[in-house]
């Protein structure tokens, strides 16, 4: 019975994973698997080593640093001498998964990358780790595939597993209906992000926006996305202090909102392809600490952060970044694409050919077939 041990780091990572288990039972009904990961991988019947939700973090924390490093030595000495898998699949969350392909590959471990870190982004100087470590890489950018051959990197083009998982558009009348929404006001969503950090430096500022932009139009109406992982206590008390704009906060309710809202206030990040896989305009804006702005700064490859400009490789949705990152300038860019028909538009029509240069059909199915031929 061949094994294979799969390790992911946060919420996105564990639904990929879980679908390429999903696709993979099918080749092999047999094949024994284990994993770092989540609720996801879980419900494919993936016994858990341990659940990585205190895994997702960012920002410099001894803390958290720590634990990664005590993590990753008891999964390396458990991949040794107890499971000893045939392969070992990671699959995004870069920090972590890089430093132990260092110590997993010293033991003679197979081991595959499926959705890399975005070396392409920032830090290129990991391409050497890959490239010592990594037995193949499956890319989801087409832009991907010439960078690591260019290294000599053994890599395929899996496609994006989000062309395939993101759902059909929602009924924009019926989710209105189902959820209390005004048909006759505009809708504009927020996506605060899916960590702590950037609930912390982000939601007040996007809920400062939101006053702002009502003060200047009272035909629109607010909703939160809450991500899975983000409890009640961190968000609701500050959104309690925005009593006056009637906020509604949605759990598990990304892809509606996505899909049906007229405007979209983005923290950077995957959600922003999401939307454009949609066609939904929106703005991007990320703020943080100072000093990892600044390291940002020096290791980054690429002046873009949002992948809808990344992937087009043009401006088409407004970056607000740092110290742009103002309620005034938030407002400013969310009003010109509710009252501009003509900019909404058009950001409308460029948002379109990000799925077409993203286009294949089933990520998780052709990662699937790779990593059982190969297994």
């Amino acid at each position: 019975m061949k094994k294979l041990f799969i390790i992911t780091g946060e919420y996105s990572g564990d639904r990929h994973a879980a679908n390429v288990v999903k696709e993979l039972k099918k080749i092999n009904p047999s094949i024994e698997i284990e994993a770092v990961g989540g609720q996801n991988l879980a419900g494919e019947g993936v016994k858990l080593y341990c659940d990585h939700s205190k895994m997702s973090a960012m920002g410099f924390n001894l803390n958290i640093i720590f634990t990664h490093i005590n993590l990753g030595k008891k999964i390396a000495a458990y991949l040794k001498d107890e499971f000893k898998p045939d392969m070992v699949l990671m699959v995004d969350y870069g920090g972590f998964n890089l430093n132990l392909s260092k110590i997993l590959k010293k033991y003679g471990f197979k081991i595959y990358y499926y959705i890399p870190p975005q070396i392409w982004a920032s830090r290129k100087w990991r391409l050497n780790t890959v490239k010592k470590n990594i037995d193949k890489v499956l890319t989801i950018f087409p832009f991907e595939r010439e960078m690591y051959e260019e290294k000599g990197i053994n890599v395929e083009f899996a496609g994006h597993p989000l062309l395939s998982e993101i759902p059909d558009k929602t009924d924009k009348i019926t989710f209105f209906e189902k959820n209390d929404f005004d048909k006759n006001k505009k809708l504009i969503s927020i996506f605060p992000g899916s960590r702590k950090f950037e609930i912390k430096n982000l939601l007040k500022l996007f809920l400062e926006s939101a006053r702002e932009i009502k003060e200047k139009h009272s035909d629109v109406q607010f909703a939160i996305a809450q991500a899975p992982n983000i409890k009640d206590e961190l968000i609701n008390p500050m959104v309690s202090e925005y009593k006056d704009l009637n906020i509604k906060i949605m759990k598990n309710k990304n892809y509606e909102l996505l899909s049906v809202s007229d405007a979209l206030i983005l923290a950077s990040g995957t959600v922003a392809l999401e939307a454009a896989l949609y066609q939904t305009p929106m703005i991007i804006s990320y703020r943080g600490p100072w000093f990892l702005y600044f390291v940002y700064l020096l290791v980054r490859c690429i002046k873009r952060v949002s992948l809808p400009n990344i992937i087009l490789n043009e401006d088409i949705v407004p970056e607000i970044l740092q110290m742009n990152a103002r309620c005034d300038v938030i407002a400013k860019n969310i009003i010109k694409i509710i009252e501009d028909d003509k900019y909404r538009e058009s950001m409308i029509f460029e948002l379109a050919k990000v799925r077409q240069k993203l286009e294949t059909t089933g990520s998780a199915s052709i990662a699937a077939k790779i990593i059982a031929d190969d297994i």
